[in-house]
């Protein structure tokens, strides 16, 4: 029995060298990794499609700036996560958190859950809080390998659609005519969260998801070959004072701990009465007010958040950059030719088209999943799918909140051998994408087979 633990502990670690030796040798930056996906976009439609490149070139220009205005929720999202999880109370408590573990393997154990669960609270919070807590570990326990830290950071990112700062479930739960539009009619009304981010499925899913992951990241910790990184080289940087000069009116304005009390309170009380006594959704704005006004809170002075908001936006801009790319990819997957069909549909379709009651959220788990590649964003996947497989998943009699949390699960999924979410961790913990991805691949194999079994037993 020893022998044969032994013998799978040794080739688990030949697997886990292969991966990251594949990735560092064939994954290029992530810029150019969506400059590649485009060409890759645009040879698919045109044989598929019988598109003309003209055409093709035609819908990735039209398609370019149709994702301003989801990229500005998207980033203020992350900076608005990324500040709180900045501040100094939350960093003092993840001081305490990083004095606990005492081996690599349970520090790399603590740093999923906790960065998983913080996603799941919100994407952009929980990805800096896992990347900052990672790097306070880092300074304090020697032998514990970085890359993995940072990758155990960003894998908890895995389980941030399936949460509360899901953009998907939250639209699906923001009333209005664009929510029937959008969906062809399928949706009528609004699909209250308890459907699909509190439903006990999806939590269980959640709870299997982090469970998994955090177990096989701590069976990965290298034997040997571990790549440490000097602690001095992690010191962070002096935040800049307030200012203590308040001796003209503007210096007091800047400085008062009344006016950043006020504004935060307008925000959460606004909250209250949106959600308690209006009944409002909880939609994607809603989440950003949340965390904006708990960290105007948290910092005390309007000129102390300011600085700090300045600081977490140098981890937004390879986002983004990059979100024309990918919105031109959008406009090339579901622009439509003089063939009438596109690159989206014929996918979506070619699901549909093998699909049962059963298998149907499994398989459209799988087409958000490849989709996700090219269109790495909850807003792209909902424009391509919802108008397709929500009518679908109606014939079929299969629950939205189900198609919607599968479609949620696969855009989510991809993710973590898809680089372009890891930017914002990779800036602050100083990494490529190549360092931390051949450890995430492992983890995209054993969360995969976590989701599909859920998405399976739920449509049972």
């Amino acid at each position: 029995m020893t022998f044969v633990r032994t013998y799978a502990c040794t080739m688990f670690q030949k697997m886990i060298r292969f991966c990251v030796r594949l990735v560092q040798r064939w994954l290029p930056e992530p810029f150019v990794f969506a400059i590649i996906l485009t060409f890759v976009a645009a040879c698919l439609s045109m044989p598929i499609c019988r598109q003309t490149p003209l055409e093709v070139l035609s819908h990735w220009g039209d398609g370019v700036w149709n994702l301003l205005a989801f990229a500005m929720q998207m980033a203020l999202v992350l900076l608005c996560g990324s500040t709180l999880a900045s501040a100094p109370s939350v960093k003092g408590l993840i001081c305490r958190l990083a004095a606990i573990p005492h081996t690599p393997s349970a520090a790399i154990a603590l740093v999923t859950a906790v960065s998983a669960v913080a996603c799941w609270l919100n994407w952009g919070f929980g990805l800096i809080v896992g990347v900052i807590f990672a790097k306070e570990i880092a300074r304090r326990l020697k032998g514990v390998d970085y890359r993995l830290l940072i990758a155990s950071a960003y894998s908890g990112f895995v389980v941030w659609h399936a949460g509360i700062s899901g953009s998907i479930p939250l639209t699906m739960a923001t009333p209005g005519e664009s929510l029937s539009k959008a969906t062809n009619g399928a949706l009528a009304a609004p699909v209250p969260v308890s459907d699909t981010v509190f439903h006990p499925y999806n939590l269980i899913m959640v709870i299997l998801v982090i469970g998994a992951i955090t177990a096989v990241n701590a069976c990965m910790h290298p034997r040997r070959e571990v790549v440490s990184v000097d602690p001095s080289l992690l010191a962070e940087p002096d935040s800049a004072p307030s200012s203590t000069d308040n001796a003209t009116p503007a210096s007091r304005m800047d400085n008062s701990r009344l006016l950043g009390f006020l504004v935060a309170a307008l925000g959460l009380t606004y909250l209250a009465l949106h959600l308690g006594w209006q009944g409002g959704s909880f939609d994607l704005n809603m989440v950003i007010l949340l965390f904006l006004s708990l960290g105007i809170l948290c910092y005390g002075t309007p000129l102390a958040y300011v600085r700090a908001f300045a600081q977490s936006a140098s981890g937004a801009a390879g986002i983004i950059l990059q979100f024309p790319f990918y919105a031109g990819i959008m406009g090339i997957i579901t622009g439509v030719g003089e063939s009438g069909i596109c690159f989206g549909t014929v996918l979506s379709n070619a699901c549909i088209a093998v699909s049962s009651p059963v298998t149907y959220p499994l398989l459209t788990f799988l087409c958000a999943a490849v989709l996700n590649m090219f269109v790495p964003s909850g807003g792209g996947h909902w424009a391509i799918q919802a108008p397709i497989m929500f009518t679908a998943g109606a014939q079929l009699g299969v629950d939205p909140g189900l198609t919607g949390i599968a479609i949620a699960w696969g855009d989510a999924w991809t993710n973590l051998i898809q680089p372009f979410w890891a930017l914002p961790a990779l800036a602050i913990a100083k990494l490529n994408a190549k360092d931390i991805m051949g450890f995430c691949l492992i983890d995209l194999l054993v969360s995969g087979l976590v989701i599909c079994s859920g998405l399976f037993l739920w449509a049972l």
